[in-house]
């Protein structure tokens, strides 16, 4: 059995997010969910997928917002994939990758009986989402995709390992003012009180003043496989599995984790696709803009009803 992974129960950022354990596959490993809303309805429910280290908390926002736009009963589901946030980390390391994940989201949809869904992800989130597509085409009703693509821009990825290993290595104060910096750059203008909350969605402090990450430390390993320069091969068979259903995209102005070249392929390659571009913003997207969370919530209205939903 593997160590589980410490983390403060009490830690603000989930206070907001309580959620229940869900067993996925025979050995026992538990994937935390949130339920917004009400399932076994006839509105089709909006599961959110995060990024490569991130948890559910990075849509903290867009639930309140999803709910006052489209009304509180609307179903959304947010989760942690394994080795995030509050879900188990994998006892085989081997296993983090996106067909694995993809695996494991269809099963929790059918334990919550979940027939067809809208699938939000950003970054990683969304490539597992159009893995979805491609495992099981009749789960997906439509997909959102947020600085996400067929092709990841490697640039962001040693920018992540590198912020990972800085934030490992400071301790007390510098805690606070480095993660500060690193966020600054993502979201310039935003007060360092707001950054403070944002760093606290993938970190907590320990006793001993040093910054330890909601996620499983294999993760942050697996990116040492990563230089600059690298040039990854595109999956367009991936993104062309949503070719069934309705898309939206949207790409953070100053993300580096969809190059703009790419993401204007993916406009090209789906022209009917609602296309949006979200001003002085990273990645991870806030997803708490009226108007962003508006435009979510028109497309999610527009599909068609996705059938009876299992109760």
């Amino acid at each position: 059995m593997v160590k589980s992974r410490k983390y403060p129960v009490d830690h603000p950022p989930f206070g907001a997010l309580p959620v229940r354990s869900i067993t996925i596959g025979s050995g026992g490993d538990q994937m935390a969910v949130h339920i917004a809303g009400r399932l076994g309805g006839r509105r089709t429910p909006v599961i959110c997928v995060p990024g490569y280290n991130r948890n559910m908390t990075d849509f903290t926002d867009f639930v309140r917002y999803f709910g006052r736009l489209a009304g509180e009963t609307w179903p959304i589901v947010l989760v942690d994939l394994f080795g995030r946030g509050r879900s188990s980390d994998r006892q085989d390391k081997s296993l983090y990758a996106s067909p694995r994940d993809a695996a494991d989201l269809t099963e929790l949809a059918d334990a919550l009986g979940i027939e067809r869904a809208v699938w939000l992800g950003q970054g990683y989130g969304g490539q597992v989402a159009m893995t979805v597509a491609a495992q099981r085409p009749n789960l997906v009703a439509g997909a959102v995709l947020v600085d996400s693509g067929p092709l990841s821009d490697s640039r962001g990825l040693v920018r992540l390992r590198i912020n990972l290993e800085h934030i490992a290595g400071w301790r007390g104060e510098a805690v606070r003012t480095g993660m500060r910096q690193v966020l600054a750059n993502d979201y310039p203008g935003t007060v360092d009180t707001q950054l403070d909350a944002l760093a606290m969605r993938t970190h907590y402090i320990d006793r001993r003043g040093r910054a330890q990450g909601l996620f499983d430390p294999h993760l942050a390993k697996m990116l040492e496989n990563f230089e600059a320069d690298d040039v990854l091969v595109a999956q367009w068979p991936l993104f062309d599995a949503l070719a069934h259903v309705p898309i939206m995209l949207f790409r953070s102005q100053l993300t580096d984790q969809l190059r703009r070249e790419t993401f204007e392929a993916m406009t090209r390659r789906r022209p009917e696709a609602p296309a949006l571009v979200i001003s002085a913003e990273g990645s991870p997207a806030l997803l708490n803009h009226p108007d962003e969370v508006g435009a979510i919530v028109e497309f999610v209205e527009k599909l068609p009803m996705a059938g009876r939903i299992a109760a």
